[in-house]
């Protein structure tokens, strides 16, 4: 703002104005992350901005040591350029991150979070273990709102957790469910705790395709700890109001999930079509059609809503719920907006920013209107009280907003500091090198090692920051080593692998914040609650192996018939391993009973491997018969080559 057109005009050559203004700029915005998000991140990026000043020092490994640089050289790199702080992740919070953030803010005050949860309760309490499978339904929901494991835990757990101590759960696997649910709401599209939005960026495809790769693995998981829960109750001689056989049980989940993602589509896809109709029949007036159709159907909905009582929020008002079709109806104006946000990014293809600038606005209404709306329907003569309420309201939403974005602000500046760090000294390289000399050149060892960084890259820091650092450093690991062994990977399965094992630390002590805010609710030892999360979370921790190895996972390339094909497998797969690890399927399993419930669920989610023992997966031909083969195939058929052979080093 100060000096724009002098800084333009002298980039790579900064004067002294400038190296002081960046050097403060990087000393404030590290303080502003402590003060809002802690230590850590800050350590994080002291940590790498030592290794650009120091990275020559000779006590360094010889691998790792680099030239270093000048304080000019750092500053304007992190600072005046766009490789640094102003880059890509500082750009897509500003430019609309904000906004979903804002949304989930408004649509939190607006009583959406609580009527979610009661909804879960409503509908699952009253089952064997029920509070435990109602808070990771509850928590799946408040995935669409929160975009932090921690703040998920924070915000649900509240509730879960004394409900699931009420019913029989010890303190650490209350807390370990709570944790393990809120970890996957960050996994879970469309938000993804940001990240869906910086993925588009890092990796060059549609949102729309972002939020496709990531829908199979989400559910699945969610499914698989449902499940969980289920077996935990069942070993703990837990009884509900209410029996269902587990495969029941399961197949009903599958079923209602299936139909729920059916409605969905076809309600957007309805949609779609009503609002061409009407271009076609009003033309340039069309818009205003549309919103009011919208507003009746809004009022219709808050006057369905008004013949019931409002929802309480308070841990004792969730043991006396009314039936789930009362709490139903008291919030299907909710729903609105979010499918408005759906709408328009699935089906017009807006952009993310203006697609939730547009659901926010309709939140704000929302907020204006509904409880004056309310108090008009059932005859009170509080409107005017309610007005101003809404109004208070409206200002709370606002103030939440703002202050729910201070530490995410502040987070996509520092990693910028981190990504700038890694694009000026080459770690990146090294880091690849340092991956290949533990794995010792083997694939399987090679992940494993890039897994256990992630997670180590990913203690104590926020979803997207955690998401930048760990997609700068390990993803080009990943890829290069992956094809040097022969491995080819779409980058969209590389960036969903590190970002699966970054937010993994969330749950793994020693710094597994969440596990430590679970904790504090629960009233349980951290570090044990932690352990416990972890070992729920192994399923989650499976499926980034699977999808590198089974794309296939992600529906890359994949039609509808075979996508829904794809989830039944995935879904029989991934409850086969969750009961292999529980060492309980109809009854306490046997060791080997075990055994051949994990063997089986390998089998399904990667059937590859032991069919390529029986017959080859390629079969080998000399290379000059290439061009021939290729003239021989009719048009459109596919031919999948795999070449090998000597290279110039032999």
């Amino acid at each position: 703002w100060w000096d724009y057109r002098g800084v333009a005009q002298r980039t790579g050559s900064p004067n002294l104005d400038d190296l002081i203004v960046a050097g403060l700029g990087i000393v404030l915005l590290m303080e502003a992350a402590r003060r809002s998000l802690g230590f850590p991140l800050m350590g994080v990026a002291l940590f790498f901005l030592s290794y650009v000043f120091f990275g020559s020092w000779s006590g360094l490994p010889e691998v790792v040591q680099w030239k270093g640089a000048s304080f000019a050289k750092a500053m304007s790199h992190m600072w005046l350029t766009t490789e640094g702080v102003f880059g890509v992740a500082l750009g897509v919070s500003s430019g609309f991150v904000f906004l979903f953030v804002l949304f989930g803010a408004l649509l939190n005050q607006a009583g959406a979070g609580n009527y979610f949860l009661k909804l879960a309760f409503a509908a699952l309490g009253h089952l064997r273990g029920g509070p435990a499978k109602a808070a990771v339904i509850a928590s799946a929901a408040t995935g669409l709102i929160s975009g932090s494991s921690i703040a998920n835990v924070v915000t649900t757990g509240t509730f879960t957790i004394p409900l699931m101590k009420r019913v029989g759960f010890p303190a650490t696997k209350a807390g370990a469910i709570e944790v393990s649910s809120s970890i996957n709401g960050v996994l879970t599209p469309p938000v993804m705790g940001a990240v869906a939005f910086l993925m588009t960026e890092y990796v060059g495809i549609s949102y729309v395709e972002v939020v496709k790769t990531a829908i199979v693995p989400a559910a699945i998981s969610y499914i698989a700890l449902v499940y969980i829960v289920h077996l935990e109750a069942l070993k703990m001689g837990m009884t509900g109001t209410s029996r269902m056989n587990p495969i029941k049980f399961i197949l009903g989940a599958i079923f209602i999930i299936a139909i729920s993602i059916v409605i969905a589509g076809g309600t957007l896809f309805l949609c779609g079509l009503i609002v061409d109709l009407m271009e076609m029949v009003f033309g340039g007036a069309s818009v205003w059609v549309i919103v009011f159709g919208m507003a009746v159907a809004y009022v219709a909905a808050v006057r369905f809503a008004a013949q019931g009582p409002d929802l309480e929020m308070s841990v004792e008002s969730m043991q006396h719920l009314p039936p789930t079709k009362e709490i139903f109806k008291t919030g299907i104006h909710y729903l609105m907006p979010i499918l408005l946000l759906m709408y328009l990014l699935m089906i017009e293809r807006k952009s993310p920013g203006l697609s939730a600038f547009w659901s926010a606005v309709f939140m704000l209404i929302i907020l204006a209107t509904q409880n004056p709306l309310k108090a008009y329907f059932r005859g009170q003569d509080t409107i005017s009280a309610e007005i101003r309420a809404g109004f208070n309201d409206i200002t709370e939403g606002l103030i939440a907003g703002a202050r729910n974005m201070i530490g995410l602000a502040a987070a996509m500046g520092v990693a910028g500091i981190i990504v700038g760090a890694v694009t000026l000294t080459g770690i990146g390289q090294v880091m690849a090198e340092f991956v290949e000399f533990l794995s010792g050149g083997n694939l399987l060892a090679m992940l494993f090692f890039v897994a256990l960084i992630s997670i180590i890259l990913g203690m104590g820091l926020p979803t997207t920051a955690n998401y930048i650092v760990v997609s700068s450093l390990m993803a080009g690991v990943v890829v290069e080593l992956g094809a040097q062994n022969g491995l080819i990977v779409p980058l969209v399965a590389v960036h969903m692998f590190v970002f699966y094992f970054g937010i993994m630390a969330d749950v793994t002590p020693p710094v597994g914040l969440a596990s430590f805010a679970a904790a504090a609710i629960s009233k349980g030892d951290p570090l044990k609650t932690g352990f416990q999360a972890f070992f729920y979370s192994i399923r989650t921790a499976l499926l980034p192996f699977l999808f590198i190895f089974n794309t296939d996972l992600l529906l890359i390339d994949v039609g509808p018939v075979k996508a829904v094909f794809i989830f039944i497998v995935a879904t029989v797969a991934m409850l086969l391993f969750a009961a292999g690890t529980m060492n309980y399927f109809m009854v306490k399993s046997r060791f080997y009973e075990s055994i051949a419930l994990l063997l089986i669920a390998f089998t399904l989610f990667r059937p590859g491997f032991f069919l390529n023992m029986i017959e080859p997966e390629f079969e080998t031909r000399p290379g000059t018969e290439l061009f021939t083969m290729a003239e021989a195939a009719p048009d459109g058929a596919s031919l999948r080559v795999r070449l090998s052979g000597e290279n110039l080093n032999g």
